[in-house]
């Protein structure tokens, strides 16, 4: 049947797998702890979930999806199908339905929902404004990945201290500039003055250059009129991007912002680690992304390989193909934005790794502002280092003839530790 609904469970339990997998269908539709006179097969037969699919996993010897000896711990991934009709296509009912009362469920050692196969209808939603292409096209750059910076330091610089770092990124050569997702409105820094010193630097260079620089503002707020008219201010002076705390404003101030935005929107997901980081619980990214991607994303934040944060490697080359994958078409993909100690030398390992493409956001911060050659040589370093990606060249021999590529190697190559 296409017009259902699927989510993708996995689930462990020292008891019945089989048995808790119906409990879920049961209590997230139609049924409760107990037998109901109104709950009719004609009325499940039109409106209940079912589960469709199990697929046994390895048991485990203790709880939480460890890596170890069999034991008592029974696991396995359940697809559940609802009726599209039970639920709709709102995102609140399907992460009401489908998610919330889940992990509530008595009997369970470890649940994650782990993915969502969605019926065409919710193609109703709005998606990417923007996306690849539309990035590309903003930031004048037609091939090759586009090169970002952040604000350094994150917090504590004035507006006219602001304006300043971003003149040297500018001038330094970067395609994009985002303000760290911790800088939002804070008395020594309010987004109006910030809009106010900032933008008059982005328009001098580009009446100087010719290249306009995409500069992303901290327009996030929780209440929706606020977060509207940060935005306007932002389309006012002529900006083109801001930066979404998408957690923070959660799904229905997403939705708010995307109906009336005509700013690229530029997602950091602080706060998906909550849903993530214990295996056994939670949300996989790849279906986490899903709705943010409907809800309009145009390029989301998604870290990188030897990043500065928790997350393995493994992780983020998932995240990043999860994100490359359409939903219902190409136009539903947003920009993937590889960040988090980032500097050049996982340049090579990233274009292997996530197939070979140069459709991407290579965003660094340190890297750039903390480079001993100065900022402008931080992204001539992560240009070379692209360029050596693209050409099957080593890092070490492209650095050969390139200082700037050298000194990168130099600090924070194998044997350094950029975390200190």
């Amino acid at each position: 049947m296409t017009d259902q609904i699927r989510v993708i469970y996995r689930i462990e339990t020292p008891g019945s797998i089989e048995a808790l997998a119906q409990k879920i269908a049961a209590d997230q539709s139609t049924g409760t702890f107990t037998e109901l006179p109104g709950e009719t097969e004609a009325l499940k037969a039109r409106h209940a979930a079912r589960v469709e699919r199990i697929d046994p996993l390895p048991d485990a010897e203790t709880p939480g999806f460890p890596v170890g000896a069999p034991g008592p711990f029974h696991r396995a991934d359940v697809t559940i199908a609802w009726p599209l009709d039970a639920i709709g296509t709102d995102i609140a009912a399907l992460m009401t339905i489908a998610v919330g009362g889940v992990y509530a469920i008595r009997g369970l050692t470890g649940v994650r929902v782990m993915d969502f196969d969605l019926p065409a209808a919710f193609a109703c939603h709005p998606g990417p404004q923007f996306g690849i292409a539309g990035s590309r096209r903003l930031m004048g750059v037609a091939e090759g990945p586009m090169i970002a910076s952040i604000i350094k330091p994150s917090l504590g610089l004035s507006p006219q201290d602001t304006a300043q770092v971003v003149q040297t990124l500018c001038d330094a050569g970067v395609d994009f500039i985002k303000d760290d997702e911790k800088l939002m409105s804070p008395g020594y820094s309010s987004l109006a003055a910030r809009v106010d010193a900032i933008m008059p630097v982005i328009e001098r260079h580009a009446d100087r250059t010719g290249k306009k620089v995409m500069y992303a503002f901290g327009i996030s707020s929780a209440d929706p009129d606020r977060m509207m008219r940060n935005h306007d201010h932002v389309v006012s002076w002529g900006g083109n991007a801001a930066v979404v705390n998408i957690n923070s404003v959660g799904h229905g101030g997403m939705a708010f912002l995307r109906k009336r935005s005509q700013l690229c929107l530029h997602a950091h997901r602080n706060g998906w680690d909550i849903m993530t980081r214990h295996p056994a619980l939670g949300m996989e990214f790849r279906a986490y992304q899903k709705i943010w991607r409907l809800l309009g994303v145009d390029q989301f934040q998604i870290n990188g390989i030897s990043a500065k944060y928790w997350e393995p490697d493994d992780s983020f080359v998932k995240s990043f193909h999860d994100v490359m994958t359409p939903i219902f078409s190409d136009a539903d993909r947003p920009l993937p934005v590889v960040c988090s100690g980032q500097w050049g030398g996982q340049a090579v390992e990233t274009y292997r790794r996530t197939g070979r493409t140069l459709d991407l956001m290579y965003l660094g911060g340190g890297g750039i502002h903390g480079h001993p050659n100065g900022p402008a040589a931080g992204v001539r370093a992560i240009r070379r280092a692209w360029q050596a990606a693209e050409a099957g060249e080593t890092l070490e021999n492209a650095a050969r003839d390139h200082p700037d590529l050298a000194a990168s190697l130099a600090k924070w190559g194998p044997g350094t530790d950029k975390d200190q």
